[in-house]
């Protein structure tokens, strides 16, 4: 059965090494017959939350006129949502932070859902990214049904493109093919 793969990717740069696994993982899931779409936040307008709670008063309609409702749209319909980020000083980039804190007028419609991480950083270290991968666990711990599929790794990658030929890169195409 054909799933929805939503990738989002808070690459500051289009081939960058988080955005390039994304390209990897969708890869891997179209070749096996799944729809797949990512969305490359950089390109996107997304404001701060303002915190005002209007959109919990108006049936989850946020005030402000940018791209975040489409896109919560998109998660909210997803079987599979992979979420990918560069890693600075041990904590996700701020659109991936801006992103999830966006999605609060209608996060409780984000569930049973299939969640992918994956982190970029320079440190080779993985026990270094704890904290960015328990960002993403507090953000799904909020929601409803989600099951944590895999976490992706690309790690030692400082330049663009240091990523490729790397382990990660046929891990990200392998878990992509096995949604």
């Amino acid at each position: 059965m054909s799933k929805k793969v939503l990738i989002i990717s808070a690459s500051p740069r289009r081939s960058g090494n988080s955005d390039l696994l994304c390209d990897q993982f969708m890869l891997g899931a179209k070749e096996s017959g799944n729809q797949a779409e990512k969305i490359f936040i950089r390109d996107k307008k997304i404001n701060f939350c303002l915190a005002c709670d209007t959109c919990k008063g108006n049936g989850g309609i946020c005030v402000q006129k940018d791209d975040m409702k489409e896109i919560l749209d998109k998660m909210i319909a997803a079987d599979v949502i992979v979420m990918a980020t560069p890693v600075y000083f041990y904590a996700m980039s701020g659109r991936m932070k801006t992103l999830i804190d966006r999605t609060y007028p209608k996060y409780t419609e984000i569930k049973d859902k299939e969640m992918y991480f994956i982190i970029t950083a320079a440190d080779g270290r993985e026990q270094y990214m704890q904290r960015t991968i328990e960002c993403f666990r507090g953000f799904t711990s909020c929601l409803d049904g989600v099951k944590e599929k895999g976490i992706i790794y690309g790690l030692g990658a400082w330049k663009a493109g240091d990523v490729q030929g790397s382990q990660a890169m046929e891990q990200a195409y392998e878990m992509g093919k096995n949604v």
